[in-house]
């Protein structure tokens, strides 16, 4: 399986899909980020309510666009994103 993966406002963001076999939607979608210091998070999965996703491809775009979304947070609203770190 190929990893998404993309940087963003200097932050890189990898996405980390996780497989449910079994299930309509099998793929549980979240992200680790990496900021320029070489912090990296822990898994951040998405929102509960879009967690699981059908498709890998699917699932891997949803979790860089979350990504995306949790580096602007941090850097536009100072919201924590490295207090979640690894």
């Amino acid at each position: 399986m190929t990893t998404m993966q993309c940087t963003y406002r200097d932050h890189t963001i990898v996405a980390d899909v996780r497989e449910h076999p079994g299930m309509p939607q099998p793929w549980a979608g979240g992200c680790r980020i990496t900021d320029p210091a070489g912090t990296t998070t822990r898994r951040l999965p998405l929102p509960v309510g879009h967690a699981f996703l059908a498709e890998l491809e699917q699932a891997q775009r949803a979790s860089i666009a979350h990504g995306k979304w949790l580096v602007d947070q941090c850097l536009d609203h100072g919201r924590a994103l490295m207090a979640q770190a690894a």
